[in-house]
């Protein structure tokens, strides 16, 4: 994992919100790229997974017919310790402005 691709990739506000939704939900547990409600074309979000697993922000396992989506907690919190903590600050502090 390299710092500059991922804080590249957390740059976006629609990856970063992706990647918060991911966080809501319990550790270990995934979605479906086709589950998130994004306001982009399908290639654009084909492009988005790409970026954000390119950077090792996330997990992709392909079953075939479809793809799920995870956020690599341990993998970030052992590399950048405290980032997953600050993309959720950041979000509860707007959220509540």
């Amino acid at each position: 994992m390299d710092l500059g691709k991922v804080m590249s990739a957390l740059a976006d506000p629609l990856r970063r919100s992706v990647v918060l939704e991911l966080l809501d939900m319990p550790q270990g547990e995934e979605r479906t790229c086709a589950s998130f409600q994004l306001p982009v074309s399908k290639s654009a979000q084909t492009f988005l997974f790409r970026v954000l697993r390119e950077a090792g922000i996330t997990w992709d396992p392909n079953y075939g017919n479809r793809r799920g989506v995870t956020v690599r907690q341990d993998d970030l919190e052992k590399r950048f310790p405290g980032l997953l903590d600050v993309l959720r600050s950041e979000r509860d502090r707007t959220s509540s402005s």
